[in-house]
């Protein structure tokens, strides 16, 4: 029998036995991506098409994503929404700068006939006016809505000036962008970018061989024949911005600057280094301007990645009296890791965090497809993770050091301030 009393030894973790999907090439530049290794009855299919934001402008990207199942010459939007629900299938969808993702969740008897509704959905939509008309007027009223939130009008401009030497990535969204909208439009781009630009399926779920080869079969006519160019040159602007919103009892604040990839020598190191900064509960930004100085509700910092780069970004809100404590906190707070090497306790209570969430992100089937995900838009494998595994065992104080003195330059930040 198992003494509850005496506390089990802890393990130090090596490595991860990480489970890669399986390939499925349909061309030379599209594959599908299998993982079978589910032992429950649920599926979940994902097709990821070259329809990003940087592609066009006025909006039109987030238009025809948010209308693919608008409607058919064969089927009004009710009925595909009805067909979807009466199977049991939970749709979603998303659009960022460089990709545009449409994702079904099902049960695997009914995953062939929810991806057969949703091809159909895609490859037949016709835009209808009425359903135009009501999906612009609704995303117009949600844009007015938003654009009086002082978190709204902060990361707009800092997108702006994040992506200064790269008009399509600092894009926005305008409400007299609604106006100018016409059908032709729509009707281009879902043609040029969603007939054509099928660019990676992944499946999750144990369905066997033949539905595999009726998905590749089915993807086969609206697959990318072309390579596909993203920006490697962005460059932030240096420059503190302050966008003024009356009446305001907040304001939000980025900051940040371009950085890098998981495809640079820097970057597993850099995320110790961020989650120290802002990236767990614990930080040095929460326990300081949260837990200390009462000044927001919560703080934290990111490394966000794009296909050809990345961008590190702090953001929070605050009282508008406490705006520029506030960033004088962040100064303090990015200075002191320049200056001081961190404690042995609190490196070593960052390592062991990050561990435990490297293996929580990698429990099941679908969270390790995520992680697979996440490395092979960058050409790499699974494999990568137990890199990480050891990058986060051997940093030392002195590294964490030199990479704050090389890319938290304060002056080469960019700094907004909404509110």
């Amino acid at each position: 029998m198992i003494n509850r009393t005496i506390q089990p030894p802890i393990q130090k973790i090596e490595e991860v036995s990480f489970v890669s999907p399986i390939n499925h090439p349909i061309s030379e530049n599209v594959s599908l991506f299998h993982m079978n290794k589910v032992s429950n009855e649920t599926t979940r299919f994902d097709l990821y098409f070259d329809a990003g934001k940087i592609r066009t402008s006025g909006g039109i990207a987030g238009f025809v994503n948010g209308l693919i199942l608008s409607g058919t010459k064969d089927k009004t939007s009710i009925e595909i929404n009805e067909a979807i629900n009466g199977l049991g299938g939970f749709y979603d969808s998303g659009v960022s700068a460089e990709n545009a993702v449409l994702s079904m969740y099902a049960l695997k008897e009914n995953m062939i006939p929810l991806f057969d509704i949703l091809i159909d959905a895609i490859s037949n939509v016709i835009f209808d006016e009425k359903e135009v008309d009501e999906f612009i007027n609704d995303s117009r009223q949600r844009q007015k809505i938003n654009s009086e939130k002082v978190s709204y009008l902060a990361q707009k401009n800092f997108q702006k000036i994040l992506f200064e030497n790269e008009k399509a990535y600092a894009t926005t969204l305008e409400v007299e962008d609604y106006d100018k909208l016409e059908k032709e439009d729509l009707v281009s781009f879902h043609a040029n970018h969603y007939l054509k630009g099928l660019r990676k399926v992944v499946v999750v779920g144990d369905i066997d061989q033949q539905s595999i080869a009726h998905i590749i079969d089915k993807c086969r006519p609206i697959i990318s024949k072309k390579e596909h160019s993203f920006s490697d040159k962005i460059q932030n602007k240096a420059e503190e911005l302050r966008v003024p919103k009356k009446d305001a009892i907040q304001s939000a604040i980025r900051i940040g600057r371009t950085l890098f990839n998981k495809n640079h020598p820097d970057y597993l190191d850099f995320l110790i280094l961020n989650t120290i900064l802002g990236d767990y509960f614990g930080s040095r930004l929460m326990s300081n301007i949260r837990e200390d100085k009462g000044y927001t509700y919560g703080i934290g910092s990111m490394l966000s990645e794009l296909e050809k780069t990345g961008y590190f970004m702090i953001a929070t809100e605050v009282g508008h009296e406490v705006k520029d404590l506030t960033i004088k906190e962040i100064k303090f707070e990015i200075n002191r890791l320049q200056t001081e090497l961190v404690k042995d306790d609190e490196l070593a209570l960052v390592q062991n965090y990050m561990l435990g969430q490297l293996l929580k992100s990698a429990d099941g089937p679908y969270a390790m497809m995520d992680l697979f995900l996440s490395v092979e838009m960058y050409d790499k494998e699974l494999e990568f993770y137990n890199l990480a595994i050891a990058a986060i065992q051997n940093i030392t104080a002195k590294r964490i050091q030199d990479l704050a003195k090389q890319y938290l330059n304060w002056n080469e930040m960019s700094v907004v301030i909404a509110g």
